[in-house]
């Protein structure tokens, strides 16, 4: 069973092993209600309604706080105000309508190291053409892009603690049913 659910953690997360390359050498544009800059430390605190746009890729929250390294990578980490839910879409690469999406209470991402760490009522999803194909839910989850390596733990601190959260994993069926023969023609009626 462990096994099994490995694979599965692994088949879904995936995904992000394909997020849109391009993405990361492009420039970043971030709406937000206020700005603080700190240009000694390379630090922004963002706040009210902050959208940052990188290609494909979308992040959305009430609060950010971004830092840049002195190579130009961001790191970004985005918090909700209570009842809401930060959240991030990317296109993935592999086809027209690959997508990957997610939220939660509190979102990391870290550019450089390709990382996204989801805090609190996390939720990660799959879309291909629209359409929902894989979805991972958890109090937190973690996804190294470059090792293509998935962590689930039942608690919003990243560790597993007895009698922790429990986590939900759907797996959208990949094959089709097959296709049925039609039914005979009647019989013409006399004969």
């Amino acid at each position: 069973m462990k096994n099994i659910f490995a694979a599965a953690i692994l088949s879904l997360l995936s995904l992000s092993a394909f997020a849109e390359r391009a993405d990361s050498l492009k420039q970043a544009v971030i709406g937000y209600d206020s700005l603080d800059v700190d240009e000694v430390t390379q630090t922004r605190i963002l706040v009210g309604n902050v959208v940052v746009t990188r290609g494909t890729l979308t992040l959305k929250s009430d609060r950010a706080l971004l830092k840049e390294t002195p190579e130009g990578y961001m790191s970004v980490t985005l918090t909700s105000n209570p009842g809401r839910v930060s959240t991030f879409r990317q296109k993935r690469d592999g086809g027209p309508d690959l997508w990957v999406e997610g939220q939660a209470e509190r979102i990391e991402y870290d550019e450089r190291q390709e990382l996204v760490k989801l805090h609190s009522k996390a939720i990660v999803r799959e879309l291909e053409n629209g359409r929902l194909a894989n979805e991972l839910t958890g109090p937190f989850i973690s996804y190294d892009n470059r090792k293509e390596v998935a962590a689930v733990r039942n608690d919003p601190s990243g560790e597993s603690k007895v009698g922790g959260g429990r986590g939900t994993l759907i797996l959208a069926p990949r094959r089709t049913a097959p296709a049925t023969a039609p039914a005979p023609a009647p019989a013409p009626a006399g004969k």
